[in-house]
């Protein structure tokens, strides 16, 4: 904290001062403001006992308002004002500056030359959050809701159809201004137009619904960048919406930014327990529901949904030097933040504990990935590969690297056409017919996403199938945003 000071008091100038019973230093100054209010006008303000201090009448400031106002930050304060207007003020007791302050050479001679304050109150945590959404200036755009004196906030949310079925935090204004503060983009800065509605979002309506969804708020950064990716026309974040199937936004996070907010890339990191998976997957899917009007049974038309519909993030584990990352591989700058959106499903457990060569991994692994959508179904859908260490270890130890890796499980997946075309094997789906002919991969070349997570317990690796809209290469695609702090 930097103190301000000007020339001595004058004819005409007065005093502000802040104080409190609890801070010994105030407690030592109880004389020395009396001495100063001999010789000018000055109001005490007391933050926590209205009887104190006994030399002098004090305004009972335990609602901190004023101390507020005066962006008080240390107490004992002493501002100088003249015409009404601050010109100088110091904190805690600094004998000189206290003396230069009032032009009384002699005050407070018999203290000590220096002790220091201590916090306002106005600044105790949590506080001033509370105070600058009661008494600061609020730009808010959005319609507050102002419920009765016995409503209950948890089930109002439910009532106005803000939940994903499970409970939210309700937006106060202290909750939204505390989000806020964690990004440096203006409130009032329009990211795009949320489907199926089209409605417009700003970053304000983003830390609301951040708030409900439970995120802290160094969080922003990552929810704010993955909205910008899922509101990409080649995410068709609409057409996702209203399809039918299982699908939803899945959401990777790259970079230092995964470990700064405690994002989970190892044990368990698909599934509950990890606040900054859970809640940043679930802010984007909320912002969905309750701007662009997303809701189940509604334009939601999905016939089974899945449980990535609440939320579906993770990070990625970059702890092996070995690996290049989703992010770098789809043309972000190794160590930069970034977040790749996939279209996807639940997902597919993938167990082989025997397999010891990549080859007969190779092999292993494309028998589950044929698997995705339906065996015969080729080229119609993405997906993705979740590769926990213990099964890259063993592509690693062999020198095989994401390029290898990702090469040879295409290989592995091209088969004759006459083998999954409708109604071969007595099965009627399948691709077309006049397709016979061919040798088919399973896969469009840059349809298979593989990432590298979990923790090192076991050969469990997941694999989660795409949106059946992927079948149209060209129009929806993953996408991957670097998130700029």
């Amino acid at each position: 904290m930097e103190k301000k000071m000007s020339t001595s008091a004058e004819p005409g100038d007065s005093f502000v001062a802040f104080v409190k019973q609890g801070c010994e230093t105030c407690q030592m100054l109880d004389d020395v403001l009396g001495r100063i209010a001999g010789q000018y006008p000055i109001t005490v303000y007391t933050q926590d006992d209205p009887s104190f201090p006994t030399s002098v009448s004090a305004i009972d400031d335990t609602s901190l308002e004023k101390s507020f106002s005066f962006d008080v930050e240390a107490v004992p304060t002493l501002v100088r004002v003249k015409n009404g207007r601050e010109v100088s003020r110091t904190f805690g007791w600094h004998r000189d500056d206290w003396q230069a302050m009032t032009g009384l050479g002699d005050l407070g001679s018999n203290l000590p030359l220096m002790r220091p304050g201590c916090g306002s109150k106005s600044r105790e945590p949590g506080v001033y959050d509370a105070l600058r959404a009661k008494y600061g200036k609020l730009d808010f755009k959005s319609r507050p809701i102002v419920l009765g004196e016995w409503d209950d906030e948890f089930e109002a949310t439910y009532d106005r159809g803000w939940s994903d079925g499970l409970p939210v935090v309700p937006p106060t204004d202290t909750r939204i201004l505390r989000m806020l503060d964690g990004t440096s983009r203006r409130s009032d800065e329009i990211i795009g137009n949320v489907p199926p509605n089209l409605a417009p979002i700003t970053v304000e309506k983003i830390a609301i619904n951040a708030v409900m969804a439970g995120c802290r708020p160094e969080y922003m950064p990552v929810i704010l960048t993955a909205l910008e990716a899922a509101l990409d026309p080649l995410f068709t974040m609409h057409g996702l919406l209203c399809t039918t199937c299982f699908s939803g936004p899945i959401i990777v996070v790259n970079g230092p930014i995964a470990r700064e907010i405690g994002m989970n890339s190892g044990i368990n990191c698909l599934g509950q327990g990890n606040r900054a998976n859970a809640t940043i997957g679930r802010a984007v899917q909320l912002i969905i529901r309750n701007v662009g009007g997303g809701r189940p049974g509604e334009l939601d038309r999905a016939v089974l949904g899945g449980p990535g519909k609440y939320t579906f993030c993770f990070a990625e584990d970059e702890s092996d030097p070995t690996w290049q990352t989703l992010a770098s591989s789809r043309g972000i700058d190794p160590g930069k933040n970034a977040v790749t959106l996939f279209q996807g499903d639940g997902i597919q457990g993938f167990l082989d504990q025997r397999s010891r060569t990549p080859e007969e991994l190779t092999k292993s692994l494309a028998m589950s990935l044929l698997a995705v959508g339906h065996y015969k179904l080729c080229e119609f859908t993405n997906a993705m590969l979740v590769l926990v260490p213990e099964h890259y270890g063993i592509f690693r130890d062999a020198g095989w690297d994401r390029d290898r890796i990702t090469s040879e499980l295409h290989k592995a997946m091209v088969r004759p056409g006459k083998d999954v075309i409708q109604g071969a094997h007595g099965v009627g789906e399948g691709i077309a017919v006049g397709r016979r002919d061919e040798m088919v991969n399973k896969f469009w070349p840059e349809g298979l996403l593989i990432v590298q997570a979990g923790g090192k317990a076991g050969l469990f690796s997941a694999i989660c199938a795409g949106w059946t809209g992927g079948r149209f290469r060209e129009e929806s695609k993953p996408v991957t945003k670097e998130i700029v702090l």
